[in-house]
């Protein structure tokens, strides 16, 4: 297991310069988009500034690419459907970068970060780049910087930038906040899983795919297909047109993947048209910058009022004061 700091400390990885790393991502380097996303991720102090030059530096060579979000329940294919998905947009001649977000350990912090060698066809072809990157403790299925990792995808040149979440619960919302698309991944025979995530889930895919109709699941993938369409009419009854788009495929033999580029690229097409991807992002700027005035406000607190927090902390451990009345008393004080 690889510890989930291993993405995002480099205090001991040898990084080039700001300068470097800015000249290999616009040239293309996979290594060097490697190590500039390993930059922006690090929670060292040491690397904040750098990381801040870097993405300001990026920022006016990052050109909007197609951004999709597939999530799923565990076991429905994620991985499988993500390689096939992107063999096929590259076999079409487009770049396609692969951010593989991976659970960590509640106990280690460990995540195992194996998405490389699940995609072995994908890791191994010029035009793709896939760079597994540990959850750690966020809520939302993605990764606490991947949105700083799009942004590098986005200056290297990408022309889509896939983001495989860690998996489907009513905390998935947060993908809404770096992706242009989502798409929902599902199997046949899935309905007690979905259940709870309905009201949820269902209501932000733009897309839903069957997986694994294939062979004698084919019919049942088609069922399943049929059910959901029905049950969205119900959902999004008063404004069908945000009903998303059901197909079924089979991530293994690739059989309907074509089908859904398509649609995808259909709906692409009528969002530019009609203003709502340029409305879409400017919301995501602004929900991108709300949580960094968070941060900023919690790591200046944090920093600042140390011993009191350790204090407070003490306090609670041993019965002084109720959680409740040292957070108080705590932000009471100057």
């Amino acid at each position: 297991m690889e510890s989930a700091a291993a993405g995002r400390y480099s205090r001991d990885v040898p990084k080039p310069q700001v300068e470097q790393l800015v000249a290999g991502v616009l040239a293309r380097d996979r290594r060097a988009i490697a190590r500039a996303i390993t930059l922006v991720e690090s929670l060292s102090p040491s690397d904040l500034g750098p990381g801040r030059e870097l993405m300001e530096r990026l920022a006016s060579h990052a050109e909007p690419c197609r951004r999709i979000g597939v999530s799923g329940i565990p076991g429905v294919g994620k991985s499988t459907f993500v390689e096939t998905f992107g063999m096929h947009l590259v076999e079409q001649g487009s770049r396609v970068a692969v951010l593989a977000v991976d659970p960590s350990s509640s106990l280690s912090g460990g995540a195992i970060l194996g998405d490389k060698t699940r995609m072995e066809r994908l890791s191994r072809s010029e035009q793709a780049f896939i760079r597994p990157t540990a959850g750690g403790d966020r809520l939302g299925g993605i990764a606490p910087r991947t949105r700083e990792a799009i942004l590098v995808c986005e200056a290297a040149g990408f022309d889509v930038v896939i983001v495989e979440t860690i998996g489907v619960g009513q905390s998935e919302a947060a993908v809404r906040d770096v992706v242009d698309m989502f798409v929902l991944l599902t199997i046949a025979g899935a309905g007690d899983d979905l259940q709870g995530i309905k009201r949820g889930v269902l209501e932000l895919a733009d897309v839903i795919l069957v997986n694994k109709a294939d062979g004698d699941g084919e019919l049942r993938a088609r069922h399943a297909a049929a059910e959901l369409r029905s049950a969205l009419q119900i959902l999004h009854g008063a404004r069908p047109e945000r009903a998303p788009d059901v197909d079924t495929c089979s991530a293994v033999t690739g059989i309907g993947i074509d089908t859904a580029w398509s649609r995808m690229s259909e709906r692409f097409q009528h969002w530019e048209c009609d203003g709502r991807l340029t409305r879409l992002r400017a919301d995501q700027d602004l929900a991108w910058f709300d949580r960094k005035v968070d941060e900023l406000l919690r790591v200046r607190f944090l920093s600042q009022r140390a011993d009191a927090i350790e204090a407070a902390r003490d306090s609670v451990r041993h019965g002084a004061f109720a959680p409740s009345a040292a957070h108080r008393l705590l932000l009471s004080e100057p």
